[in-house]
């Protein structure tokens, strides 16, 4: 699929410096695996989820990642303190609540550094195409037309998913809900880039990053870019042997 008009990919690039990896979550489908440690914390084909997102920031160029842990969270800290390399991790702090997607953006907003940052989802892995993934997103970031920017994977390429699709995206780049249409073309991969502007005035309370998708939304400013690579959304148990079989393919 070609590019999109309207997000050609920028050559003079500054890489955003954070990317929050989302890691607190309870992984009830991952049961029994996340019996006795988070999800992030499962390993495919020898590294755990949560690494295999870190080296990603890290191969990126991106200085600092901010993980957050409420499951299981002594080993969250612990994984993190265990890493080599010259990443910045910053673990906040969710013990006392979970406070899902959006309101653990909101808790973490002191550690994060960039504007726009990423948020990437911890369960999901992805293998880049001809390029570095994080870096083409930030190639594609406009800020005078978007508050967001979803990476988005086609239906068709989604291993390991099995809903109905997320999300349409029109030529020029727009996003738009899968509403009440049967089928979306487009699965989110867990990817994204955002501006900080729309957690102003947000509460530290559990809540969806959908309330800040859906004000980009009404302004014209959620945007997607689609993958070029693999994508794997590893979910389930029977997951991580799916996915470490295809990744024996690459």
């Amino acid at each position: 699929m070609s590019t999109p008009l309207a997000i050609r990919p920028r050559i003079d690039v500054t890489m955003p410096q954070t990317a929050m990896v989302l890691a607190a979550g309870l992984g009830k489908r991952m049961r029994p695996l996340t019996a006795t440690r988070p999800k992030p914390l499962v390993e495919v084909a020898g590294r755990t989820l949560l690494d295999r997102a870190l080296d990603r920031v890290e191969a990126a160029g991106i200085g600092t990642a901010v993980v957050n842990a409420h499951y299981f969270a002594d080993q969250i800290d612990a994984a993190v303190r265990a890493r080599k390399g010259l990443l910045d991790i910053r673990v906040s702090d969710e013990r006392e609540q979970l406070l899902e997607t959006g309101g653990g953006v909101v808790k973490a907003m002191p550690l994060i550094d960039a504007d726009p940052f990423f948020v990437i989802n911890a369960d999901n892995m992805w293998v880049d195409g001809s390029a570095d993934t994080l870096r083409l997103m930030a190639q594609r970031w406009d800020p005078d037309t978007m508050d967001v920017l979803l990476l988005l994977v086609p239906l068709a390429r989604a291993a390991g998913y099995d809903g109905r699709g997320d999300f349409h995206l029109d030529p020029g780049g727009l996003v738009r809900p899968r509403g009440e249409v049967r089928v979306a073309p487009f699965v989110y991969s867990g990817i994204q880039l955002i501006s900080k502007r729309l957690f102003d005035g947000e509460p530290v309370e559990p809540f969806s990053v959908w309330r800040q998708w859906h004000k980009a939304l009404a302004e014209g400013r959620l945007f997607g870019a689609v993958h070029q690579g693999l994508w794997f959304h590893v979910g389930t148990p029977a997951s991580v042997g799916e996915t470490e079989a295809l990744l024996a393919t690459v």
